[in-house]
């Protein structure tokens, strides 16, 4: 009977996230899509918590994918999309390791998609896990001007009134779901911005294409992040910072882009120039050097997972 439902591969990327993972497996099992047209993928980015023995102990249905080492989101991902694309998945999913997802979230978003053929993508509402009622994000747009990426509805509690879907410049990677021809047109993930802005570049040429990118509010998930989530981490500010400018590099040409570019790039000189002026007792200093080499690599070209150097601005502890 669920033979005229298309197949759905959810793809879960992780590192060294067992315990979070496993609860978001635990989730997924609760779905009430029918699963013979379901297949759970984990790519596990060389974990060292005993993630892969974990899941095929207590979920083997579930395939697990090693890499041996940390590939990032978007050639993580890019793991888990090319398997399942070679076992015929009709849909592919994308989903964060540290979300709960309700039990309908599938059917809804998959009777959206299945209503318009020219629908590509479309995502669910993406609520905090604690306190569950409030929306941590309902579909995405891009502020050009500022090179920011804002999350609608953000912040506001869930009052269940917005009930069409809606169209979105993109929909975040914590839970984003492609029909088959999207990617067979577009390609993947961009693997150089090895994390951030991945997401956002792909809805983009998916509208480029011609596709239509929807917001699903009847369908829903829980993401395990701090309503006050606090200063970024100098990671964080690493891969914003320099990713952004490949964003708007890969998205405009002529005197738009320069113009981005340059405005992006100011922003991001009076950020170094704030933290050098009011560290923090030093505390913001890896922040600050942090954005000063990704300008430096985004002048140099240098994309992908951080270098050796970067990484002793960002993780000392771990780099001596």
């Amino acid at each position: 009977m669920s033979d005229s439902q298309p197949t759905v591969s959810v793809i879960i990327p992780t590192y060294n996230r067992k315990d979070s993972l496993l609860r978001t497996l635990e989730s997924l099992a609760r779905q009430i899509y029918p699963a013979d047209r379901l297949h759970l993928i984990v790519v596990d980015n060389g974990s060292a918590d005993g993630t892969a023995q974990a899941i095929r102990e207590r979920y083997p249905q579930v395939t697990v994918l090693e890499n041996s080492e940390n590939l990032g989101f978007a050639e993580g991902n890019n793991v888990g999309i090319r398997y399942a694309m070679e076992r015929g998945a009709d849909y592919v999913m994308l989903l964060n390791n540290d979300t709960v997802v309700d039990p309908a979230m599938l059917t809804e978003l998959l009777a959206v998609a299945e209503s318009d053929p020219k629908i590509g993508i479309v995502g669910p509402k993406m609520l905090y896990f604690d306190p569950p009622d409030v929306i941590w994000c309902a579909g995405n747009k891009i502020d050009w001007e500022r090179g920011g990426l804002i999350r609608l509805r953000a912040e506001e509690h869930d009052t269940g009134t917005d009930e069409d879907p809606l169209e979105v410049d993109y929909i975040t990677g914590c839970g984003v779901c492609l029909r088959r021809a999207v990617i067979e047109q577009i390609g993947m993930l961009d693997p150089r911005f090895f994390i951030y802005y991945e997401e956002s570049d792909w809805c983009l040429r998916a509208h480029q294409a011609g596709w239509r990118v929807l917001y699903i509010p009847q369908a829903r998930l829980w993401h395990k992040v701090s309503a006050a989530m606090g200063t970024a981490s100098p990671a964080t500010d690493y891969y914003m910072a320099r990713n952004v400018l490949l964003f708007i590099a890969k998205h405009h040409l002529g005197v738009r882009r320069l113009r981005y570019l340059l405005k992006v790039t100011g922003r991001t000189l009076l950020a170094i120039a704030a933290y050098t002026a009011k560290p923090h007792g030093g505390a913001r200093i890896p922040n600050r050097n942090a954005r000063l080499l990704a300008l430096r690599d985004a002048l140099l070209g240098r994309w992908g997972k951080m270098g050796a150097d970067v990484a002793q601005v960002c993780y000392p502890q771990k780099t001596g």
